[in-house]
């Protein structure tokens, strides 16, 4: 408040007692002027000028007629001192009248001070009470917001006839009392609230912001009910805490991060809540400090319901710094329903007829006869009892019972349906073997996880149930199984899926999961990873490390270390399996990779080929320049066709490139081209080249690139022929020989570059 001392004082009465009211102070109260109990005496030994009354009332008021103004932040106190001359002897008490801008009373305050008595003729009583808007401790007179002046004096109670003078009244602003440093603070009681967890208090926090001019707002103890948004400009310390519906949002400009509103909520969940929330609904803050601190959840964060005003976000924002740990005891139980629904391949993403639809929760992960993995709900038509899927299902055509799996996420952005841009960054996600870490919301592009940790999940890291995972990054993570002490063939829990295009998998560290990766979706960079997902059964079975369920693949995996496990490609999430036009299994660039695994079954591979239905072909991929190494026992082959379901067409094999790959405790390397040296010794017109093992998957010698002859063949006349041969691919009862025939016998070395492919273009 800037009101001087002077303009507060109210004029002496050697001015005149016009401006002192008999009545309540107010415009057409009566004055003492004509009262004709009271006058002015000029020259009292102990006031000076002061003011003579005899008591005829029960309660004698006298009120300054001034009105002096009542601000936030402003505390004043009215003082007056008298004296007893004759008679009876009365109390004394400061009173007043407090008036809103229209000039009607205030309602339900105090107006009165403390009585005293006075006791004896000529004794000097001194009385006071400060008076001001907020519940501070020492204020007499609470008024509250909607005081705007008051009307200040004196009441005498007690018997009448007593005579007393009166000294002038003095009012001062005594706010410093009440704040430590005036310039540097402002409390919300100053403006209004009050604190006692009922009343709103949002109207005096947004008056204290206006107020603050880049003063620290302090909120002290109490709970402060806002059941609006309110917005601080300006720093906060909170003593207190504040509580909000829902929808409310409460947003700290100047101090947003998460520890400001822990002190705020005095609840670390739901102060997460209400950050986040205002994280959506604030255009200054690009991200939400976690200050380093662990908040504990007991139950999954659906984020969309903190947000309630928005059900998409495509700016950027980011969550980072800090710790997730689920409480055990919370609400972290899976919800399974089975329910029988019919499915189609040529409507390949709807399950229809869902009875009991109603109770299968969005991001459901679904299982059944044909259902491949990583399949999950992504929407819902309860009135046509019809699921979206995330993806096709491979052989589920008919009638069939599914089981429909809700895992819980720590952090679950389903209800959202477009999440972009969103970060998180070194944040450790401690799942406890209670939940799962974060499910994403059901579109959106960009969103990206990076040098954080995801710890020991119940059954998943990070879930895609739709297109969240547009354009994703995950960056030097660490996924930490719950599983370390289990059989491969015993794991179930997988670190993340994929469904949409264009993820950036790179350098991450996973351990001892079903699967590393499950992805979808084409043009994916996945480089400088290391997963490894062995266990301690000698000649023990492994798990794919990732598993690339789209045939057309368009992905480069290159630089990772494949530790005791093994990269997939299928074409799982085909609803026709079965080869029907297309470019089938292509575009794969497998290259400069560590794979290496240790006491496994002879028949495991580095890399196998999935086909779910007949007729299918490779038709480009790039294998090159990786280490294959076991350990502790041969394996037969770095690579193989796993025929659960089918086998590929051989014969339509089209730019494979198998070179420059380093072959260690691997019983049959292979190459393509391959390069076959042979020697006939017996003068032979037509020489038989075996091929054996020696082209990847056990192909066909589909084709040859070149027959070289090594010191010159000879015929029977031991004379050096130099007619070129010609070629015969595919040959022997597996096609696996190439025949090369002359144009007599001959006999020598020869070397022949076979290949499994036809490599025109």
């Amino acid at each position: 408040m800037n009101t001087s001392v002077n303009q507060l004082t109210p004029a002496p009465y050697s001015e005149g007692l016009s401006a002192y009211s008999t009545g309540n102070g107010t415009p057409g109260s009566p004055s003492y002027a004509t009262s004709g109990n009271a006058t002015f005496v000029p020259a009292d030994q102990d006031f000076g000028g002061a003011l003579e009354i005899l008591k005829t009332a029960s309660t004698q008021q006298l009120r300054y007629i001034g009105q002096t103004p009542i601000e936030p932040g402003c505390y004043v106190q009215i003082k007056a001192r008298l004296k007893a001359i004759s008679g009876n002897l009365p109390s004394v008490r400061i009173a007043a009248y407090a008036a809103q801008s229209n000039g009607n009373p205030v309602a339900g305050v105090v107006t009165q001070g403390t009585i005293v008595p006075l006791t004896a003729y000529g004794e000097i009583v001194e009385v006071s009470a400060i008076v001001g808007i907020g519940n501070r401790s020492g204020v007499d007179m609470v008024w509250g917001a909607s005081a705007e002046y008051g009307h200040f004096g004196i009441d005498l109670v007690g018997q009448n006839g007593g005579l007393v003078r009166v000294d002038d009244i003095e009012i001062t602003d005594v706010s410093g009392l009440f704040l430590g440093d005036i310039v540097a603070t402002i409390d919300v009681r100053d403006y209004g609230a009050v604190g006692d967890g009922v009343t709103d208090d949002t109207a005096a926090f947004e008056a204290a912001n206006r107020a603050a001019n880049d003063r620290t707002v302090l909120i002290p103890a109490g709970t402060f009910r806002l059941e609006g948004d309110v917005t601080f400009d300006t720093p906060t310390k909170f003593e207190g805490t504040v509580s909000m519906p829902t929808t409310a949002v409460l947003l700290l400009r100047q101090n947003f991060d998460l520890p400001n509103y822990i002190q705020a909520f005095d609840d670390e969940e739901l102060a997460f809540k209400k950050a986040f929330q205002a994280l959506l609904n604030n255009s200054d803050h690009e991200s939400l400090d976690l200050g380093g601190r662990k908040v504990a959840l007991t139950a999954p964060v659906d984020l969309q319901a903190a947000v309630p005003n928005r059900t998409r976000y495509e700016t950027r924002r980011a969550i980072h710094n800090g710790q997730l740990i689920a409480l055990t005891g919370g609400d972290w139980d899976t919800t399974t329903v089975t329910s029988q629904a019919t499915y189609s391949p040529t409507n390949s993403r709807t399950l229809t007829n869902v009875a009991n639809v109603a109770s299968i929760p969005l991001g459901s992960l679904v299982s059944g006869v044909g259902v491949g993995r990583e399949i999950y709900v992504r929407g819902k038509n309860e009135a046509r009892g019809e699921l979206t899927l995330n993806g096709p299902l491979y052989d589920a055509a008919g009638t069939q019972n599914f089981t429909f799996q809700r895992f819980k996420y720590m952090l679950d952005f389903s209800g959202f349906d477009v999440i972009a841009k969103f970060i998180i960054h070194n944040v450790e996600f401690q799942c406890q073997e209670l939940c799962s870490a974060i499910m994403l919301a059901n579109a959106g592009t960009i969103f990206t996880i990076r040098d954080s940790f995801i710890t020991t999940p119940k059954d998943r890291g990070i879930t895609s149930m739709g297109g969240g995972c547009q354009g994703m990054f995950i960056e030097r993570c660490q996924f930490l199984s719950a599983e370390n002490d289990l059989p491969v063939s015993q794991r179930k829990s997988i670190a993340l899926n994929v469904n949409a295009n264009d993820v950036k998998l790179r350098n991450c560290r996973a351990e001892r999961f079903r699967h590393f990766a499950v992805m979808t979706g084409q043009n994916h960079l996945i480089v400088g990873n290391h997963f490894f997902q062995g266990d301690t059964v000698n000649g023990g079975i492994r798990s794919a490390g990732v598993v690339l369920a789209e045939a057309y693949a368009s992905c480069v995996f290159t630089n990772n270390y494949v530790d005791n496990a093994f990269f997939e490609w299928t074409n799982e999430r085909d609803p026709s399996p079965q080869f029907s036009g297309g470019f089938s299994f292509s575009s794969l660039d497998v290259t400069s990779n560590i794979f290496l695994s240790g006491e496994v079954a002879t028949s495991f591979a580095y890399l196998v080929v999935k086909p779910y239905g007949s007729g299918h072909f490779i038709n480009g991929l790039n294998v090159s320049g990786n280490r294959f190494r076991s350990i502790n026992g041969f394996t037969e082959r770095a690579e193989r066709v796993d025929t659960s379901f089918a086998d590929l067409n051989y014969t339509r094999m089209r730019n494979v490139r198998f070179t420059g790959n380093s072959f260690h405790g691997i019983s049959k390397p292979v190459a393509n081209p391959l390069l076959i040296e042979t020697t006939e010794s017996s003068n032979q017109q037509t020489w038989v080249v075996e091929t054996g093992p020696g082209l990847p998957f056990e192909a066909r010698s589909l084709s040859v690139d070149s027959v070289v002859v090594r010191g010159g063949v000879r015929n029977a006349s031991n004379q050096l022929n130099y007619d070129n041969p010609f070629v015969r691919a595919q040959q022997g009862p597996d096609a696996d020989q190439v025949h090369v025939v002359w144009s007599e016998p001959v006999r020598g070395k020869i070397a022949v570059m076979a290949r499994m492919d036809n490599d025109t273009v």
